[in-house]
């Protein structure tokens, strides 16, 4: 009985977050056409590509926090509720502040990931999380059902604004089933206070150095997905919808391999699969760095595809491993910075097309954080010591599934 409850939750948080995603992603496929609409320079259609990031990024700790004081259930169904709001609202906006006032509202829904990680993981034993977690974040692939489908919806219903109306109605209709289907889990006892809880994160180098490393691999799948229907227009001269498939394909292949990556830290180790990733990323980012043809440039974005969702997988194998008290505050912390990894590249890319009518030194900045990644993992003893992994392992046998 307790086995079918895991698995009908798992199935339900995992498509809650597919379409919290979906909904987070709505701006990125009409971007284009916002642009002409407005008369928008590169870096003015970036910030509001990004925007909803920013405050995603920020409210991920406090909403893993709530989700380990009330539970997955509830907190994941009172966001696909709240992302109503912010869709109703750019659907009836008509100005390019009014957008930029609702884009950084749609953000919230944007802490999906911090609030169903920690939800689904205390449903299984820790020897299967990674693959858990990797299912969970098979969610990622929304953005790719947006990009790819909102276009064409668009053409069909006659308007973008009915498209907001849809995935208005959709996400309403997901957190009415949601709630109804899954269950509630067992909560961890917590006896220190959140503002106890946040400031011991400040103190965790292991914390720190998982978000930095999450900051690049989700950050970078979120960057990507977002900013590649533009950089394809720009680059290849593509039409909008043929640039969203492109971009579908990216987020596809990135969002499938992530449960791959969290079976494979299952079974050879989450650090080995980081450092392989991290490598393979460095190699593929100085390839970014010469203008190649568009048959070239998607078969190296879609490795750079596998590189993020492999490690975005092994790095979320790691964080219920080594703090399965704290798995929801760590998780906010940890997804935070990835969100902000998929808010800061859009700025970057915006800033160097307008600037300099090139977006090489974005993939030179890659390639340098990579590169800094990379010798990090290589020598995180001097982080991840064994007098840091004793004095956690009794938490995760006390309070593992």
């Amino acid at each position: 009985m307790q086995s079918r409850r895991a698995i009908v939750t798992l199935i339900m948080a995992t498509i809650a977050f597919t379409v919290s995603f979906a909904v987070f992603s709505l701006i990125s496929p009409f971007a284009p056409q916002l642009q002409k609409l407005y008369n928008l320079n590169d870096f003015e259609i970036s910030i509001l590509i990004a925007l909803p990031s920013l405050l995603g990024s920020v409210l991920r700790v406090p909403a893993g926090a709530l989700t380990d004081r009330f539970g997955g259930r509830k907190v994941m169904t009172g966001l696909l509720i709240f992302s109503c709001v912010p869709v109703l609202g750019m659907m009836s906006a008509r100005t390019y502040l009014a957008f930029v006032c609702w884009g950084l509202l749609l953000g919230v829904v944007g802490t999906s990931f911090a609030v169903g990680a920690p939800y689904v993981s205390r449903w299984f034993p820790s020897e299967r999380q990674g693959l858990v977690l990797g299912i969970f974040g098979v969610g990622n692939i929304g953005t790719a059902i947006t990009v790819n489908l909102a276009p064409r919806l668009a053409h069909l219903l006659g308007s973008w604004e009915s498209v907001f109306l849809l995935f208005a109605a959709l996400s309403l209709l997901t957190a009415l089933v949601y709630y109804q289907t899954a269950h509630d889990e067992l909560l961890p006892s917590v006896t220190a206070s959140m503002k106890e809880r946040l400031a011991l994160l400040w103190r965790e180098k292991p914390a720190w150095v998982l978000s930095l490393l999450y900051f690049v691999t989700f950050g970078g799948l979120v960057a990507f997905s977002l900013y590649l229907p533009k950089l394809l227009v720009d680059l290849h001269m593509l039409d909008k919808v043929e640039a969203g498939n492109y971009a579908a394909i990216f987020v596809c292949v990135g969002t499938l391999v992530r449960p791959f990556g969290g079976w494979l830290s299952d079974r050879v180790g989450a650090w080995s699969i980081l450092l392989t990733t991290f490598g393979g990323l460095l190699l593929l980012a100085c390839v970014l760095i010469f203008h190649l043809p568009l048959m070239y440039l998607n078969a190296c974005l879609i490795c750079i595809a596998i590189c993020l969702g492999v490690g975005s997988g092994a790095v979320f194998k790691l964080v219920p491993l080594y703090y399965a008290k704290d798995a929801g505050v760590v998780s906010g912390l940890v997804g935070a910075a990835g969100g902000l990894g998929g808010f800061f590249p859009p700025l970057i890319m915006g800033f160097c097309k307008e600037i300099w009518d090139t977006y090489i030194p974005g993939y030179i900045l890659l390639a340098l954080v990579t590169l800094c990644c990379l010798l990090l993992i290589f020598y995180r003893g001097q982080v991840f010591d064994e007098a840091e992994r004793v004095r956690m392992a009794p938490l995760v046998d006390k309070n593992g599934p």
